[in-house]
């Protein structure tokens, strides 16, 4: 059975939410990153850069959560456009930009020092540009690549659904059409399962000196 190594995190949901929509049967395995399960020698032999998600799906390990919708969608035959350019554009376009903007939008919003604030408003700006041109795609489809849900709405729906955490509560008045299609796949069976799934386990919830020495290891590191 494949095995899905998650936590309660956006990559992670987004895998969650395309295996619970194609039904395959998967065992997950928590790995706490506040813990630094993600660290563990076994957990690096999946993933070697230390990272949730992956999967090991009877052997074929695949890690990025964008590279393990492609693979599931390519193995399953399921929400995959048939306009394979636009689609690698697009999901590439999540991988590189969205998601690691939304992610660096969120530690500096979040869990930097105060004084950053050249680096918070670098990645406020970067994270609101990208949602702008999302907000533009969508406002001409009703999905990402051509009439049909996909995953590349599963790729986008991981971060966009944390808009009001990464770039503001206000900040969906802004991507009307972003904020219809997070909705319109929120109110899916599949995508209630996939959020609840991190319910079924426990992870650490405290935010503490512990977990960021865990998360934020640069901050222990002195760069000369």
């Amino acid at each position: 059975m494949l095995k899905f190594y998650f936590n309660g995190s956006p990559n992670p949901t987004k895998v969650a939410l395309f295996l619970e929509e194609s039904g395959l049967p998967f065992e997950a395995v928590a790995i706490d990153t506040r813990k630094g399960d993600q660290f563990k020698p076994e957990f690096l032999k999946i993933n070697p850069n230390g990272k949730v998600p992956a999967i090991d799906d009877n052997g074929t390990i695949v890690f990025d959560s964008n590279a393990i919708l492609l693979y599931l969608a390519e193995k399953t035959g399921k929400f995959l456009p048939s306009n394979r350019a636009e689609l690698l554009s697009w999901l590439m376009f999540v991988a590189t930009g969205l998601g690691p903007y939304s992610g660096q939008a969120v530690h500096f919003k979040h869990f930097s020092p105060k004084d950053q604030d050249y680096a918070h408003n670098r990645y406020q700006f970067e994270a609101h540009r990208h949602y702008q041109i999302l907000e533009d795609h969508l406002a001409k489809q009703r999905y990402m690549v051509g009439d049909a849900y996909s995953i590349v709405d599963m790729a986008l729906w991981g971060w966009a659904r944390m808009v009001p955490f990464v770039i503001g509560e206000e900040s969906y008045a802004k991507y009307p059409n972003v904020k219809r299609l997070v909705d319109e796949i929120s109110a899916r069976p599949a995508a209630a399962r996939a959020v609840a799934l991190k319910d079924k386990h426990t992870f650490k919830a405290e935010m503490d000196d512990e977990a960021r020495g865990i998360m934020f290891r640069h901050m222990k590191t002195k760069v000369a």
